[in-house]
C-alpha cells in the first residue's frame, strides 16, 4: 500500500470504544481529511493525495467496517454503523493528530459520513467537498425504477444478515469487479494495485458484514437523524462544494445542487466529465476545482 502513497505514514489509531481506524498521513499545511466510499478504501485517493500534500497535511482514512479499520458486529438497530458513529470515529482520528478544525473531502459513503460530521460538529469542519452523492434522505425519497436498477446494491445490502454477507463472502474479489466494473467507465480507470487493495480488504473477516451494516444504518437510523435535522430546520454551516460525474447515476436521477441547497447554507458545484469514481477517473479535474475552493479564506 505504501507504494500508492509515497512519503505518507500508515497509522492505526484507537478512537475509543475498541474501534481502531487505519489511515495514511502526509504533507504539510492546513489539515485535510479524505474519506472513501463503497466498496473501497482510502486507496481511492492515491492519484490526488500527493498533489494535495503539497498544500495540506492530508489524512486519508478508512471508515469503520472498511479497509483495515475495525469491523464490529452490528447493533440490533445498526446504530454503531450510523453515520453519526462513523463521523465520531473520524473526528477522534483528527483530534488524535492534533487537528480540532479541518477541511473535509469525501466520496460516496464517506461523503455521507462527512455530511453527518459537518452537521453534528460544524465547529470542526472549515470547508466541505462532497463527491457524487445527493443527500441520503432525498435519494431514498425520490427512488425511481431507473435508480433502483442502477443502485441495486442499496437494496441488496440492507437485507437481514446473513444473506448478503454470505453471498459477498462466496467470492469477494468478484463482488469488487462486478460492483465497480458495471459503472459507466468499467474497470479501466483503476490502478491494478488499488484494485488489488480493494479486493484484499473486502475479503477480510467481518468486511462483508461491515459494509452491509453501513447500508442498513443508512436505510434506518440515518434517515431518522436526517429527518430530525430537517424538522428542526438545521442546515450545514460550512461552505459546501458538490461535484458529481456527468456520466453517472446521480446526474441522471437527481438534481444534486437543488438537493444540497435544501440542507446547506452555502453551496456551489457542478458535474465533472467522468463517472462515479471521480478521484480515480478525473483526478486532474477534481484537483483543479477542489484546491481553489479549499484554499479560500474563511469569510468573516
Amino acid at each position: 500500500m505504501n507504494e500508492l502513497f509515497p512519503g505518507f505514514e500508515k497509522h492505526h489509531v484507537d478512537v475509543g470504544d475498541g474501534i481502531v481506524i487505519s489511515a495514511v498521513k502526509g504533507g504539510q499545511g492546513a489539515p485535510l481529511l479524505l474519506l472513501h466510499g463503497h466498496p473501497q478504501t482510502h486507496a481511492i485517493w492515491h492519484r490526488v493525495a500527493p498533489v494535495l500534500a503539497e498544500r495540506f497535511t492530508v489524512v486519508a482514512a478508512d471508515l469503520r467496517g472498511y479497509g483495515d479499520a475495525s469491523k464490529p458486529a452490528g447493533d440490533a438497530d445498526h446504530a454503531n454503523y450510523s453515520k453519526r458513529a462513523l463521523a465520531a470515529d473520524q473526528l477522534a482520528l483528527m483530534r488524535h493528530f492534533g487537528f480540532e478544525r479541518f477541511d473535509l473531502m469525501a466520496h460516496d459513503r464517506g461523503a455521507r459520513v462527512a455530511h453527518r460530521l459537518a452537521m453534528d460538529h460544524a465547529h470542526a469542519v472549515r470547508r466541505l467537498v462532497l463527491l457524487d452523492i445527493a443527500p441520503t434522505l432525498a435519494m431514498y425519497a425520490q427512488t425511481t425504477e431507473e435508480f433502483a436498477r442502477a443502485y441495486w446494491h442499496w437494496f441488496f445490502l440492507i437485507q437481514p444478515a446473513p444473506l448478503p454477507e454470505r453471498l459477498i463472502e462466496a467470492d469477494p474479489a468478484a463482488y469488487i469487479r462486478d460492483v465497480m466494473g458495471r459503472r459507466s467507465a468499467g474497470l479501466a480507470p483503476f490502478d491494478a494495485r488499488a484494485l488489488a487493495e480493494y479486493q484484499r480488504c473486502v475479503a477480510l473477516p467481518g468486511a462483508a458484514h461491515g459494509l452491509c451494516e453501513d447500508y442498513r444504518a443508512s436505510a434506518g437510523i440515518d434517515l431518522a437523524h436526517d429527518r430530525a435535522d430537517r424538522d428542526a430546520g438545521l442546515l450545514l454551516q460550512p461552505p459546501l462544494l458538490a461535484l458529481w460525474g456527468e456520466q453517472g447515476v446521480v446526474h441522471r436521477c437527481f438534481k444534486p445542487l437543488d438537493e444540497w441547497r435544501r440542507v446547506a447554507r452555502q453551496v456551489e458545484g457542478e458535474p465533472l466529465p467522468c463517472g462515479h469514481y471521480i478521484a480515480e477517473e478525473a483526478p486532474g479535474k477534481l484537483l483543479a476545482r477542489a484546491i481553489p475552493f479549499l484554499t479560500q479564506e474563511d469569510r468573516a
